[in-house]
């Protein structure tokens, strides 16, 4: 089974490795099910979901309508005015079959004129504060994409008391020296303050390119059990950090095995071996 954490200062003990339900984007209701039947073999217990994840929430649905009592259920919304926000939860609630979700996320908050908007008086934070006010929410987060996202999360952080935040996390990102001390800076306000930290795009291998997209995700991810052992080893030795998994339902069994067999961290060296053999390459430049 995958070890639990508290996430953050929520109350919830989480498995360190979040079941990223972008894989459900684009699959059959039959896919979905014997999906979510293996994140339930391996003792997930929370899901990360978005409105702008195709039909992932509709597929969703049937799940939560019957068990949903056994899950931390997180959501996103990506619109940044407060009408527009306070539907889309809404419509977040009717298409997951449920009342309430445990955390909403305002999504990819990296934008400079979009932060402005959505944080302003009127903005997507206003109808978050609103819902949790309501009781259809219960915590508040904020994601993003980007070499510039960690210092976002940290301006936002000054805004407002988000209880989660989610961002990439990779050896090679973080080659990136600004990246680095951008990251380091946010995982030490975020234990000061007990906020939770989500990884995404850990096992990245490298851009699609010219290359043909063989897979659901729009990085090419690794894809040999050795290599993504090493890649989620090196994500969860990190204490505190909790992994989101790869958006292709084909790749995540071998996730979830490599989370499940974490016993402790793998060092950089390890890392780095994986690096030259792959060609991995950074999601995101400058």
């Amino acid at each position: 089974m995958i070890v639990k954490a508290p996430f953050g200062s929520t109350g919830h003990e989480s498995t360190r490795t979040l079941f990223g339900a972008a894989a459900l984007s684009d699959v059959t209701q039959a896919e979905a099910d014997r999906t979510m039947e293996l994140i339930l073999d391996h003792g997930i217990n929370h899901i990360d979901v978005a409105a702008s994840y195709g039909d992932a929430e509709l597929r969703l649905g049937p799940w939560m309508e019957r068990r949903r009592a056994e899950f931390f259920l997180a959501s996103k919304t990506g619109e940044r005015s407060y009408v527009a926000a306070r539907d889309e939860i809404r419509r977040s609630l009717e298409r997951l079959r449920t009342d309430r979700l445990d955390l909403i996320q305002l999504h990819n908050l990296a934008e400079e004129e979009e932060w402005e908007l959505a944080m302003g008086d009127d903005g997507a934070l206003r109808a978050c504060v609103e819902a949790r006010d309501e009781g259809l929410v219960r915590f508040i987060g904020v994601t993003g994409h980007g070499l510039g996202i960690a210092a976002m999360h940290l301006r936002s952080l000054e805004r407002f008391a988000f209880d989660s935040v989610l961002f990439p996390y990779s050896y090679v990102l973080l080659q990136d020296e600004g990246y680095r001390a951008d990251v380091d800076a946010l995982l030490a306000v975020c234990r000061e303050r007990g906020v939770a930290v989500q990884t995404i795009k850990s096992l990245t291998r490298r851009p699609w390119g010219e290359r043909r997209q063989t897979r659901a995700t729009w990085y090419e991810p690794l894809e040999e059990p050795a290599d993504i052992e090493v890649a989620v080893h090196w994500v969860l030795g990190h204490e505190g950090l909790f992994l989101n998994t790869v958006g292709d339902i084909h790749v995540l069994p071998r996730v979830l095995e490599a989370a499940a067999r974490f016993t402790g961290p793998v060092s950089d060296e390890a890392m780095r071996e994986v690096i030259e053999r792959r060609g991995m390459e950074p999601l995101f430049t400058r």
